[in-house]
């Protein structure tokens, strides 16, 4: 049961997250982890965004990113004395969603494990969601690891320094 894990890997927290959750998986299994990074638009409108002043191959340099997140999270799988192979897509093969789709149904896969933000609403709507549409078109079932909200802030209800009233996740009420 879940002895292949693909994993893709950006570099972030959130994706990180996802990474430690298949680390654990694959433990319980005795499982093979395939780490996958997709270079995408993205990532290219923010390089150019980030490095306006640079003149080089810009494509190069967002596949040594990749190389080197890919090292990375490959670095973490073998410190927890797993094994994995690791994956370099570029976008014009493919949208991240659709690259991770495929690489599961010719792998072949038995799970999918995703760091995702979770956005909702308005959120959800202008970026989308590549964990979304690996969810509604995967060939095997997909582990979605939503990556921590931040905690609240509080607020007080007046000026006049009305106790301080914090909704903890529990739903319990902390009055101080």
């Amino acid at each position: 049961m879940y002895q292949r894990i693909l994993v893709p890997v950006d570099g972030s927290p959130t994706s990180d997250r996802g990474l430690q959750e298949a680390i654990r998986l694959a433990r319980l299994t005795n499982g093979k982890l395939r780490l996958i990074h997709v270079v995408d638009d993205l990532s290219f409108a923010l390089a150019m965004d980030a490095y306006s002043g640079y003149s080089g191959d810009w494509m190069s340099a967002l596949r040594e990113g990749g190389r080197k997140v890919l090292e990375d999270a490959k670095a973490q799988v073998t410190a927890a004395g797993l094994e994995a192979e690791t994956v370099l897509y570029d976008s014009v093969e493919g949208r991240v969603h659709e690259l991770t789709v495929s690489e599961a149904k010719t792998w072949p896969a038995d799970v999918i494990v995703i760091g995702t933000h979770g956005r909702r609403g308005v959120g959800r709507l202008v970026l989308g969601s590549s964990a979304e549409y690996v969810l509604r078109l995967s060939p095997v079932p997909v582990l979605l690891v939503r990556a921590p909200e931040p905690p609240a802030e509080p607020v007080r209800e007046t000026a006049d320094e009305k106790p301080l009233r914090v909704h903890l996740p529990s739903g319990a009420l902390s009055i101080e």
